[in-house]
């Protein structure tokens, strides 16, 4: 089954642009497009995509209030991908911080648009760079996550994993790294996101700096 996309962009060419690249590939769908965040919600619900690439800034709805409304409303989500025009937009973060899965800059080349796209559907993998890092990094200390990363009591190898999450590593380079099975990865990564309570690798990579478990850099 092919991934479907649904666009979100208030500029036609940037979606026009996506729509191009995406559908040049095999394994890849749009399934549709829309000009702001307000549109989101019933289209989400109407087309079922498995990712939304989404503007981070629009005129009547924000990718951030967007990607709110989209996970608090919508049974099974989809994946968000944040499209944004500058990598160290506080925007951005706080996009992630609200539930998105990771982000695309608009001058990115196709090669980088597709592997996102596919990076963000298998969710095994975390579009984290190290501009983000530091963005979190000027949350570091929060007292919030920091009481959460307490009240997970990771173990030894939980802790291993996660601080392996936070360098953007998948499950098959986390196996290699710990010479252990992938399952074994999955069980460890279920493990994590469920004792921090994270949607998902993003939520608890971002629990993770902000807390101070891991440093950027």
């Amino acid at each position: 089954m092919p991934v479907r996309v649904l666009l979100v962009d208030d500029e036609p060419l940037v979606r026009a642009g996506l729509r191009a690249v995406l559908e040049a590939q095999p394994d890849i769908e749009v399934a549709g497009e829309a000009a702001d965040g307000a549109a989101v919600i019933p289209l989400v619900r109407q087309l079922r995509p498995d990712v939304v690439a989404m503007d981070v800034r629009m005129p009547l709805l924000d990718g951030i209030e967007a990607t709110r409304a989209v996970l608090r409303t919508v049974p099974d989500p989809p994946k968000i991908l944040v499209v944004t025009t500058f990598e160290n937009d506080e925007y951005v973060y706080e996009a992630l911080r609200a539930g998105a899965d990771g982000f695309l800059l608009k001058r990115a080349r196709p090669a980088e648009i597709v592997h996102a796209v596919r990076l963000i559907a298998e969710g095994e993998s975390l579009l984290f760079p190290a501009s983000v890092r530091q963005l979190a990094a000027e949350y570091g200390g929060n007292r919030a996550a920091r009481a959460t990363l307490a009240r997970a009591r990771l173990t030894a190898r939980e802790g291993e994993v996660l601080r392996l999450m936070a360098r953007g590593l998948s499950n098959a380079e986390i196996a290699a790294r710990l010479v252990v099975g992938t399952e074994t990865v999955k069980t460890h990564v279920s493990a994590v996101l469920a004792k921090l309570g994270a949607r998902d690798r993003t939520q608890a990579v971002i629990t993770a700096y902000e807390s101070g478990f891991v440093a950027p850099g």
